[in-house]
């Protein structure tokens, strides 16, 4: 499959020059007298980002320029490229003087951007298409942008008409796509089959909680992923204030990023047997609604003290880890929007994990660079151990201590994963706040990419 958003190779297309910072002279001095006034008229110096359309005689345009900048301002960002993609007029455009090195970021960056949240929209602008350059594989890129859609569009898609079960149906026919199977155990079943902690959770709704199970591949490494699908989060009884509970769409956005990279790992066919689990909930307010206080019996067998309902994500996620646990994958993934601890740590832009296999947290790191996925490792801090043991259950859910809340939350995961010999934590975001190239506000993905870029080195 071809995105859009790339040209066929070798079709005619118009050139976009790619000129660095201090360069501007000399591409103007090449070009026709008409660019060089453009150009001047422009103030084009090659400064990051500018674009100047270049016209022919008859007005219409023949090319165009973007600038570059410096190395230092290319490394404040990322996806440059895709500010052009963002405002060139519809047609096909080829680049010119392209480093080699920034190929892959750069048709990437344009397909992403491409990108847009137009379910409630009745008007679909044209853009503009890039020939893939020299040197990337389209293919590629392109189930890596599909299965970013994929996860940006479940993000952004209201609670209204993204609850538990249009969660399941979005993974049952992403199953479908690529002859993948899919089972899942919904309301009170989830008792009767020892899912009790992500029953006790979502079960205030009329919006039956379900643990969604999908399969792929029958040859390889075992491969797992756990997404947190928390498809509303009022907080529960421990009811956030209006301006915490705004974006709670987004507390799927676990879910929506393995499904994402699940898409990927299909689109491309990697040979692995893959796993997903999701955990799907609402989390709001009812007669039977969790309760402060209340203790609960995991999966596991770990007794749990709930001290605030609005830390059920780390609960529900805790049932699903204790069966994908219990098959011993070879690498066993869990992504969560879990703490606003993490935000404050590192911000939205970029995600932690936490792993105890160095090579595999190296490994991690060093794919989110090359691939413009930025990570950044935080520890399973074993002396904050003893904060999640409350006097009277194994564990507590949101122990008061008033520090290091990403760390004791993934150290209460941990708890539940004994028998896997590498696990993965991701506390990650999901949203942009704000627009930036190849990321318009809204739901995103984050580490799917460095996982993908990783597999190969990880899973062998």
């Amino acid at each position: 499959m071809t995105h859009p958003l790339f040209a066929l190779s070798g079709a005619t297309s118009l050139p976009l020059h790619l000129v660095a910072d201090g360069d501007a002279p000399a591409f103007a001095a090449n070009r026709p007298a008409l660019h060089r006034g453009v150009l001047t008229a422009a103030g084009f110096t090659g400064a990051l980002g500018q674009l100047v359309v270049l016209p022919g005689p008859d007005g219409l345009p023949v090319a165009a320029a973007f600038g570059l900048g410096t190395p230092a301002a290319r490394a404040r960002g990322r996806f440059h490229l895709a500010r052009a993609a963002d405002a060139l007029p519809e047609g096909n455009w080829r680049l010119e003087g392209l480093d080699p090195a920034m190929a892959e970021e750069a048709a990437l960056g344009w397909l992403l951007s491409g990108y847009r949240f137009d379910r409630y929209k009745t008007a679909k602008p044209a853009r503009a298409r890039l020939v893939p350059p020299p040197g990337i594989d389209p293919a590629r890129l392109t189930a890596i942008a599909e299965g970013e859609a994929l996860t940006r569009d479940l993000v952004n898609t209201p609670a209204s008409d993204m609850g538990p079960e249009e969660l399941e149906a979005a993974a049952t026919a992403l199953a479908r796509d690529f002859g993948a199977t899919i089972t899942a155990i919904r309301g009170d079943d989830l008792l009767a089959q020892n899912f009790p902690m992500i029953h006790a959770v979502g079960r205030a709704s009329p919006r039956a909680p379900r643990l969604l199970d999908l399969r792929w591949g029958t040859q390889g490494p075992r491969l797992t992923l756990v997404g947190k699908g928390v498809c509303f989060d009022t907080g529960g009884l421990n009811i956030k204030t209006g301006n915490f509970m705004s974006l709670m769409k987004k507390d799927m956005g676990g879910a929506a990023t393995v499904l994402g990279l699940a898409r990927m790992i299909m689109a491309l066919n990697l040979p692995l047997r893959l796993r997903v689990l999701i955990p799907a909930v609402e989390n709001v307010i009812s007669g039977n609604a969790l309760r402060p206080k209340d203790i609960l019996t995991s999966r596991k067998g770990l007794t749990v003290e709930v001290n605030d309902t609005d830390a059920e994500g780390r609960l529900v996620l805790a049932d699903a880890l204790a069966l994908a646990d219990a098959e011993r994958p070879d690498l066993l993934i869990s992504m969560a929007t879990l703490t606003g601890a993490a935000r404050t740590a590192l911000g939205p832009d970029l995600a932690p994990f936490y792993c105890d296999d160095d090579r595999l947290a190296l490994s991690l790191s060093q794919s989110g660079t090359a691939v413009a996925d930025p990570l950044w490792r935080l520890p399973f801090w074993a002396p904050y151990e003893s904060v999640i043991e409350p006097d009277i259950a194994d564990l507590d859910n949101a122990p008061g201590f008033g520090f290091a809340g990403s760390i004791t939350a993934a150290l209460f995961l941990r708890r539940f994963v004994t028998e896997t010999p590498a696990y993965v934590h991701f506390d990650i975001y999901a949203w942009q706040p704000t627009a930036a190239p190849a990321r318009p506000k809204g739901g995103v993905g984050q580490g799917a990419r460095a996982i993908l870029a990783a597999l190969p080195r990880v899973l062998k």
